[in-house]
């Protein structure tokens, strides 16, 4: 049975007011942040300002993907401190399902590090609690001036300042994870399919591989944590709706019917020709399976792309960007870009800067994103003869600069966005999988929350 209005107008309430108290202190902290900008002293949620330093001794760098970069990132800090040895680096690698809770706690704590990493998605809430130092003087004066793509660069000063994209400047990118669709080509080929370019040669694809008799299925959809900005992909690929917004900045499109329609066939996929343990599945789980089995088709992003050479080999899977829709044109969201910044309590900005200039670099940004299998943010790098020999990351780099895709960005400088996005509407995904929830009611309720929230934004900001 689907679930009735007025019980989505009863969560719709109860998010509301969850949500109240959170935006009210992000506001809070956003307004210190302008006043700051005005000529403020500078005292915000992080308290102290920090010093230049003497551009020597020893800094902490904390690593938001702790673990699947460790190694990497240990490589690029000893090539550092042998080209400066007059400083260390403390290296902290966290988990990235445990960053930002760590570093808001540390923000109220007092016990931020000298520079970390700090993504697109999570940009927002450091920088409304004054915890970022700005960059944008820095990069000036830099021999990464210039050098840096100029997309990634926008989408972080977007994501960091209201989706402005000449506001400050707090995290230099480092990478984008851009979103692929991953096939094997063997099944493909057995079956006679074509590549799956278009949706309509995905949905043709995803019933044609599903043998259930056979455990052999044509998808595999994410059900579990990170399920909705996956399911924003399908939607605005298929409606080919190419902004989030209306025209006044005030109203979102997600609930548009078109993107409705999109969201009711894309979920329509699910037990029919996708497992039904999918309702569970995290990114961990859904590359695990894939590359463990038969299924046909997996939406991820190029950080998994190293995981199925290595359980695949190359030559029975290929990594393409997402499926293009009507009239041939190719629509999806933006992938977070991610990036290294200098939060403000740093006793030694100096030797932070250092750090996130040398990791930046082209050498040694290219060697980080050849290990992670993304997109370099810097323009040297991204020449780099591997790179064209990764056919995901040379596809998705030239699908982010010919022209042939457009992208939807996500609204990652609300403070909501993350409780959105994730704590309030992941488990509704759930239940829109499993029949217990429509998906006009499921993108109605998300509407309101986002519109209400760009209100509570445009007020401040206005």
């Amino acid at each position: 049975m689907k679930s009735s209005i007025r019980r989505r107008s009863s969560m719709r309430r109860r998010s509301s007011g969850a949500r109240r108290s959170v935006t009210a202190v992000a506001v809070g902290a956003v307004l210190a942040l302008t006043a700051t900008a005005c000529g403020d002293d500078g005292s915000g949620a992080s308290g102290d300002k920090g010093a230049e330093g003497s551009g020597k001794g020893e800094i902490t760098f904390w690593d938001n993907n702790g673990g699947v970069r460790t190694d990497i990132w240990k490589e690029i800090i000893a090539d550092f401190e042998k080209a400066n040895p007059d400083i260390d680096v403390k290296y902290v690698p966290i988990a990235a399902t445990e960053y930002q809770s760590k570093v808001d706690t540390s923000i109220q704590a007092e016990g931020l590090p000298d520079v970390g990493g700090v993504g697109a998605a999570m940009l927002a809430g450091f920088a409304a609690q004054n915890a970022l130092e700005p960059l944008d003087d820095r990069l000036g004066k830099s021999s990464l001036n210039g050098k840096l793509n100029d997309d990634m660069v926008k989408s972080l000063k977007a994501a960091g300042g209201g989706g402005a994209e000449d506001s400050t400047l707090y995290s230099v990118p480092t990478s984008a994870n851009n979103g692929v669709l991953y096939y094997r080509t063997d099944l493909f080929e057995a079956a006679g399919l074509e590549a799956p370019t278009t949706w309509d040669a995905f949905y043709e694809a995803a019933d044609k591989l599903t043998d259930k008799d056979d455990n052999a299925f044509g998808y595999t959809i994410r059900g579990g944590a990170g399920s909705i900005a996956q399911a924003l992909d399908a939607m605005y690929g298929q409606s080919g709706i190419t902004s989030f917004w209306d025209s006044a900045n005030e109203k979102t499109t997600v609930d548009d019917p078109k993107n409705v329609a999109a969201l009711e066939k894309y979920t329509g996929l699910f037990k029919k020709a996708t497992p039904a343990a999918d309702l569970n599945n995290d990114f961990t789980k859904m590359v695990a399976q894939w590359d463990s089995g038969t299924i046909g088709m997996l939406n991820h992003n190029l950080g998994s792309y190293q995981d199925h050479v290595k359980a695949l080999g190359t030559d029975k899977f290929r990594g393409i960007p997402q499926p293009t829709g009507p009239g041939g044109k190719r629509v999806q969201v933006s992938n977070p870009v991610d990036g290294l910044g200098i939060f403000k309590t740093s006793k030694n900005k100096e030797a932070a800067w250092k750090f996130i200039e040398f990791a930046t670099a082209a050498a040694q940004n290219s060697k980080f994103n050849e290990s992670a299998g993304q997109v370099p943010s810097n323009t040297d790098a991204a020449k780099a003869a591997w790179v064209a020999k990764a056919e995901p990351t040379k596809l998705a780099a030239q699908a982010l600069t010919d022209g042939s895709t457009t992208i939807v960005q996500l609204p990652y400088y609300l403070p909501d966005w993350n409780t959105i996005s994730k704590t309030d509407n992941e488990p509704a995904f759930q239940k829109v999988l499993n029949g217990s929830l429509s998906e006009k009611e499921f993108l109605g309720t998300l509407a309101d929350q986002l519109n209400e929230a760009q209100a509570e934004w445009n007020e401040q900001k206005g």
